[in-house]
């Protein structure tokens, strides 16, 4: 192999000499050629995992915020069908009676689903009835307040025997 210049304008290298360059050339090739992703896993860990964590909070927190939406609107939807089939009986007590069954609902459903409820008994027309419901969830992340509402309104029952008006 011809290294530099002499006198007559190229010198050889010993045979020796170049088999050791040889063998580090392949050996610095071999060693840049393992160590070139080295650690790099570490570092998508550190970066990946926080987002990973917020994805599975997020869908937690997203499945908790439904639930307690549709626990409210089935204790809203019962509490008006009540109301519904009193109101017209039992002009005064139906708030009562609605009442205890949202309760109920929300007892039975998610106690600790549907934070300190709201409910409000709807009387928006003379035979309208209704109950709405407005409540605080627990939540996931710290310092997000998520409320659910949820309302029911229907038309009073009026049960009349055949003949009447």
């Amino acid at each position: 192999m011809l290294t530099g210049l002499g006198r007559t304008g190229y010198t050889r290298m010993p045979a020796s000499v170049l088999r050791r360059v040889r063998r580090r050339v392949e050996a610095a090739r071999a060693a840049a050629a393992t160590r070139g992703d080295a650690g790099m896993t570490a570092i998508e860990f550190v970066f990946l995992t926080p987002i990973l964590f917020f994805m599975i909070f997020a869908t937690v927190q997203f499945g908790l915020y439904f639930f307690a939406d549709h626990v409210a609107q089935a204790a809203a939807q019962a509490g008006a069908r009540k109301a519904r089939a009193t109101a017209h009986d039992q002009p005064g007590a139906w708030r009562g009676e609605a009442r205890d069954v949202v309760d109920s609902y929300i007892r039975q459903l998610g106690p600790q689903l549907v934070v300190s409820p709201d409910v409000t008994m709807l009387q928006p027309e003379q035979d309208t009835v209704g109950v709405e419901i407005t409540a605080r969830i627990p939540t996931v992340f710290p310092g997000l307040d998520l409320t659910v509402h949820a309302q029911s309104v229907g038309p009073v029952e009026r049960f009349v025997q055949e003949g009447e008006n």
